[in-house]
């Protein structure tokens, strides 16, 4: 670079005058002070550039204020708001107006009694109180009639004019207007003491009617006016615990005490949390307050719902009556909380509605429990499964028992109960039972897995009879409330209801095939009318195997432990959407996440029937099937053949089918004989199901020449080799005492 020393052409002169006069006639003069308070008061980030004017088409950031601006006062603005209902809720909902009527008629009832059984009670104290308001009467119109309420001012007049004789005018002005009013009052004395004359007189001259009526008008009246200001009349009749309203500032307190790393950091950098609210807390019901809290960016609801009880501790309430719940419909940071008046699990629930009069129809939705805010929670059994689960001693079993007893109150409908945990806790459902069994006995799982295999040929026949019907009877090819109702068809709605699943699915022997039914039912059963149930109090993958908690569309779960179990029951990723079936206390009995029912899982409070409630609710059921002729099987008297499923013929009718030419078959073959050897037992048997029939007794498939009947061609294929089913054979044999093989 060459130097301006070096150049003899610089004009030095120029730019010495440049350097002392800045202000030339091409500089620009910047205010400092200006541009300093320009940048003070706005944001670097949001700011346009100061020097170019937006209304003059120049360019705007993008994350301007400008450029972010909504259009107001537009036709799509106005299409995409969202309408406030014209009525509350509370209105527009059929049950709960049903409800708040009924406790308002309720409590004005309890009014009514309570105060009317009282009232000779009542009559005592007023008539002992009617002298002591008769002489508050009569003292307040002596002093009035004789001006006693000025006499405190004339005397301290007197007093005065001992010291100051100029105050005795004051007193003798004060004396000449008293006279003039007691004249005047005098007078009306006077006239009210006639008219009492004449008004007593007229009282003793009526009827005895009228003079205990005005005996008794002015035994309440004087009654009244003579109580004691600490003393009221009436005794309390309702008792009203005093509740504490939830403030905005009192929630954000206590999320600030669940040490939930994105809330404290918002708050340390002086965020109030007055903007986390994006609608006021409200009151619900009647029954508490809801808030809606947008939490700090990176704080997800569930986070704050694993600390339920923390939460509960920050707010001074039970337990019991705080209920956070994460709105992952709007995003997984929107937490919506409730905090009722009562404890859930303490409070008074009110009777099962169907307790005593109604039906059930099983293709619409019957009462199953309520909510934290005390609003009906549904079910609704038709075309879909039910998985309950929980630990132990939370509710399961009455949970399955009320679905059931809903069922039961369908007269059309067959209802299966089976008690694998053998207590009989399903007892009061026998009498109306097509199949009912208790226990968990070789017998006991004889029977289930032969009522199954009637199930599961149930649903064959059902099926073929659904795709043979007319197009305009079954539009959509699955059962209707008219097929169903339509008895030659035979597609009433079928539920299924099985306590302690585990027991079947993790038998030596049947497990695979319980399994394989269970998975069948829950896939095609719906569609078809067919309604299982499983509950357990193991969640597990062993438990619930993944084809049948993967295809329930019903789920209610009562407390668990771990995430795994929650999610087994309730689905996958649950558990970090914030539906926590863990945060559930000992205490919270009969209280679970109901799933499936509705967009979102719902905190349920299952209604509660014991034993002998439950006997009473199945006898109003058996009259109703008597009456429409429905009573079926172990109701009707009929038994279930399990000789068939003792014996475990397969192995004997494999060997008998197979001879010593035949060493090697395949698997449809060996169907096909078998159909033909016992149709009753075998008839729709497939190679799956043969392949997991065969599987507990260590024989597997695998490929074996043959020749296609159909075509002559051979070919390999998946078969059983005849040498396995001997050994098979012999070994049970051995198992059993020596038995001799067929």
């Amino acid at each position: 670079m060459t130097s301006p020393h070096d150049d003899p052409r610089f004009d030095w002169q120029a730019a010495e005058t440049d350097l002392h006069d800045p202000g030339g006639p091409d500089a620009d003069v910047v205010d400092l002070d200006a541009a300093r308070s320009r940048r003070a008061g706005s944001d670097d980030l949001t700011d346009p550039d100061p020097d170019v004017d937006p209304g003059d088409g120049g360019p705007v950031l993008v994350d301007s204020i400008d450029a972010q601006q909504r259009p107001r006062l537009t036709l799509a603005g106005f299409r995409d708001a969202q309408r406030r209902p014209i009525l509350p809720g509370w209105l527009r909902s059929r049950s709960e107006f049903a409800g708040n009527l009924t406790w308002a008629t309720g409590l004005a009832g309890h009014g009514v009694l309570y105060h009317g059984l009282r009232v000779p009670k009542y009559a005592g104290k007023l008539a002992l109180r009617a002298p002591a308001g008769l002489g508050r009467v009569a003292g307040g119109y002596g002093r009035w009639l004789f001006d006693l309420e000025g006499e405190p001012v004339r005397q301290a007049v007197v007093r005065a004019a001992v010291t100051k004789p100029e105050e005795a005018k004051t007193y003798e002005t004060l004396s000449r207007r008293r006279d003039r009013r007691v004249r005047w009052r005098g007078l009306t004395a006077v006239l009210l003491a006639g008219l009492l004359f004449a008004g007593l007189a007229g009282v003793l001259l009526a009827s005895t009617v009228v003079q205990v009526v005005v005996v008794a008008v002015a035994v309440l009246v004087f009654g009244v006016l003579g109580a004691p200001a600490d003393r009221p009349l009436l005794d309390t009749a309702v008792v009203r615990a005093p509740v504490t309203p939830l403030t905005s500032d009192e929630v954000v307190r206590a999320l600030a005490a669940l040490n939930i790393p994105g809330i404290n950091q918002a708050l340390r950098r002086g965020d109030t949390g007055k903007r986390w609210f994006p609608a006021p807390i409200t009151r619900e019901n009647g029954t508490g307050w809801r808030a809606d809290v947008e939490l700090p960016r990176g704080v997800t609801a569930s986070a704050v719902v694993e600390k339920r009880e923390e939460l509960a501790a920050a707010l001074t309430r039970p337990l019991g009556c705080v209920w956070p719940e994460a709105n992952a419909e709007i995003h997984p940071g929107r937490l919506v909380l409730f905090v009722a008046d009562k404890d859930m699990s303490r409070s008074k629930q009110n009777p099962w509605p169907l307790l005593k009069s109604g039906a059930v129809d099983l293709f619409k939705p019957f009462p199953f429990g309520t909510d934290p805010r005390g609003r009906a929670v549904t079910l609704t059994l038709m075309f879909a499964s039910m998985i309950v689960g929980s630990i132990p001693r939370m509710g399961k079993t009455f949970s399955l028992r009320l679905a059931m007893l809903g069922a039961t109150l369908d007269p059309r409908a067959w209802v299966l109960a089976f008690d694998l945990k053998g207590t009989g806790d399903l007892s009061p459902l026998e009498p109306v039972c097509h199949r009912y069994r208790a226990g968990d006995e070789d017998d006991d799982i004889a029977y289930g897995l032969a009522a199954m295999r009637e199930v599961r040929t149930e649903l064959r026949r059902r099926t073929k009879v659904i795709r043979e019907l007319p197009r305009d009877l079954c539009p959509e090819n699955k059962v209707t409330p008219d097929l169903a109702s339509t008895k030659r068809l035979g597609l009433q709605p079928i539920v299924i209801g099985v306590d302690e699943c585990q027991v079947w699915f993790e038998h030596a022997k049947y497990g695979d095939e319980f399994e394989e039914i269970c998975t069948d039912l829950i896939k095609r059963g719906p569609a078809a009318g067919i309604t299982l149930i499983l509950a357990t109090q193991r969640p597990d993958a062993k438990s619930l195997p993944t084809g049948i908690s993967a295809n329930a569309v019903l789920r209610f779960c009562l407390k668990v432990m771990g995430h795994t179990e929650n999610d087994m029951v309730l689905g996958t990723s649950m558990h970090k959407s914030g539906i926590k079936a863990t945060m559930f206390s000992r205490r919270d009995r009969g209280i679970g996440y109901l799933a499936g029912e509705g967009d979102d899982p719902t905190i349920t409070r299952t209604f509660y029937i014991d034993g002998p409630t439950a006997e009473q609710v199945t006898r109003r059921a058996r009259t109703l099937r008597e009456k429409a002729g429905t009573l079926t099987g172990h109701a009707a008297g009929q038994s279930v053949d399990t000789t068939a499923v003792r014996r475990d013929t397969l192995l004997d009718d494999i060997a008998a089918i197979m001879s010593d030419t035949e060493a090697k078959l395949w698997s449809e073959v060996v169907c096909d004989r078998l159909t033909g050897l016992r149709p009753e037992v075998y008839t729709g048997l497939t190679r799956e199901q043969l392949t997991a029939a065969l599987k507990p007794h260590g024989v597997t498939t695998g490929q074996v020449w043959g020749t296609d009947p159909d075509t002559g061609k051979g070919a390999n294929r998946r078969g059983i080799d005849r040498a396995h089913i001997l050994t098979a054979i012999t070994k049970r044999d051995r198992g059993q005492g020596g038995r001799a093989a067929g």
